[in-house]
């Protein structure tokens, strides 16, 4: 059954609205530099009661092996979307999905808890066309098989029909298959570790871009990732050495690195290093920590977040070896950058997304995907479960949620004592009003909110007795006292806690909304 999708105009604004507002996250030290007495607190989201919310299908279905988030989630015209790595066996062979292929499936639901798989009627798999699989197409088939991580990106404003929904993938073609050489970097594989391209006009029927990896002629690549943000698009992904190393040639566990493209066609060359936990950088690294494939990010349009793996090694190799990997754990970690290249851990080590308990579905390590929506009044995020022991056990999809925008908030450090932040400098465009996020307010004791000129000093139209105010709690209240901002002047917020009450700031807002 062909399944279309319409897209209004609401649709357009409400995308286009988004990307002009800022936000102003509590754990954002670069938005928000300058902090006088206040700390941030992180948040554990919360795990759904019914979970695993999205399950592995029956015998002979393409993801009866396993359902995982290595994907994506959207929201669009009020439904949710979910594109999912499927397997069709049951085990793992020579450590790799049978035919090196794990389908791209597909479900959806209008609630992000409970989710169809509808019959597309585009692939056919055990001789029937009755699944949920997407259709990739190439002049090169082995570049159409998707055997790790896939990432959409949805740009309903681009000019060519045929390029508004983009994704990127892993593959592994045959050598013979690559265009452009082998790599002359790291050891001999039996495959090539492939970054590729594909865009779609509807998210279902796909075309790769190319008869080539991205990465042809140079090393393996492997992508996990794909957001906008400026002139560029970027891919960033997971090496680990031989094919990627530290600043001083030594070597490192897996790191998130990215490549860029101006066009989605023609892709840098050259890697930026864009992650790596802590502990991977000091003069001694910790032992058994990496950052698994890269991050899982969601652009917010001023800056982008995310969650990454937090993984570390087992304390000790298994003692059968039967699977490389048995005893690694992962949890889910934040990260955030302010220029799209260069990310950062607010709070290190603090887990968003914490794996199971023992006996739990999710006990072992966690895989985040891009997967990330604001609904109502709460952040919903998706993510899967992997058994690093190789069996496949419980490895299907899971949600979480937050207080909307929640993943940390501002308080007063020192009972008191003054406190108060400043932004960084901006430009405030037509219609623009500030927002916030927070709880904790009253009127007896409301936050008080100041305009700086870039020379930090009061705009005197609006400080002093002309400051706004924030005096009730909610994810998205305006700004008391003031309307629009003035337009074009490079100006900052300064925004001064109540001397009384426990006044917790989670994100605030310019926007026009």
């Amino acid at each position: 059954m062909k399944i279309l999708f319409f897209f209004n105009i609401v649709l357009l604004l409400l995308t286009s609205l988004q990307a002009e507002e800022k936000v102003f996250f509590a754990f954002d030290d670069h938005a928000i530099p300058w902090r006088d007495n206040v700390a941030v607190t992180p948040e554990v989201a919360k795990k759904h009661p019914a979970n695993p919310v999205l399950r592995r299908g029956p015998e002979g279905a393409p993801d009866h092996g396993h359902a995982i988030l290595y994907g994506t989630v959207l929201k669009l015209g009020g439904k949710f979307r979910m594109w999912y790595l499927g397997m069709f066996e049951t085990e793992i062979k020579a450590g790799q999905a049978p035919g090196w292929w794990r389908p791209m499936c597909y479900a959806e639901s209008e609630d992000g808890v409970t989710w169809s798989k509808p019959e597309l009627g585009l692939v056919e798999f055990n001789g029937s066309r009755e699944n949920n699989i997407c259709l990739i197409e190439s002049e090169v088939p082995s570049l159409a098989k998707v055997n790790d991580f896939l990432s959409i990106l949805h740009e309903p404003e681009d000019p060519d029909p045929s390029r508004r929904f983009k994704c990127v993938f892993i593959a592994h073609p045959p050598f013979e298959d690559v265009k452009g050489g082998r790599s002359a970097i790291g050891p001999n594989e039996r495959r090539w570790g492939a970054f590729v391209a594909a865009t779609s006009p509807d998210g279902l029927t796909w075309k790769v871009v190319g008869n080539r990896p991205m990465n042809a002629g140079n090393e393996r690549f492997e992508v996990s990732g794909l957001y906008r943000f400026g002139n560029f698009y970027y891919a960033p992904g997971q090496l680990i050495s031989p094919w990627t190393w530290r600043m001083d040639g030594s070597e490192i566990g897996r790191v998130m690195l990215s490549y860029r493209s101006p066009d989605f066609t023609t892709w840098s060359r050259a890697k930026a290093l864009a992650f790596a936990r802590p502990g991977q950088l000091t003069s001694a690294p910790v032992k058994g920590q990496q950052t698994h494939m890269g991050a899982g990010l969601w652009n917010r349009g001023n800056v982008v977040v995310g969650l990454y793996g937090r993984w570390q090694d087992a304390p000790e190799k298994p003692v059968d070896g039967n699977y490389w990997n048995q005893g690694v754990t992962v949890d889910l970690g934040l990260i955030l950058s302010n220029d799209g290249i260069h990310f950062r851990e607010p709070v290190p080590d603090h887990a968003v997304i914490e794996r199971g308990k023992p006996g739990e579905w999710d006990d072992i390590a966690l895989l985040q995907g891009h997967a990330f929506v604001n609904d109502g009044d709460r952040t919903m995020i998706w993510y899967s479960h992997w058994d690093t022991g190789g069996k496949l056990r419980n490895m299907e999809i899971g949600l979480a949620s937050l207080r909307r925008d929640g993943f940390a908030y501002l308080s007063r450090k020192v009972t008191g004592s003054p406190a108060h932040v400043v932004t960084s400098t901006f430009s405030p465009e037509e219609g623009d009003r500030v927002f916030f996020n927070i709880e904790g307010v009253e009127d007896a004791g409301p936050v008080r909110v100041e305009l700086l000129d870039e020379f930090d000093q009061p705009i005197p139209e609006y400080s002093g007795e002309r400051a706004g105010t924030v005096d009730r709690s909610g994810i998205r209240i305006p700004v008391k006292g003031w309307g629009i901002l003035p337009e074009g002047r490079p100006a900052a917020l300064k925004i001064i806690l109540p001397d009384e009450g426990d006044a917790k700031i989670y994100a605030f807002y310019v926007s026009t909304e």
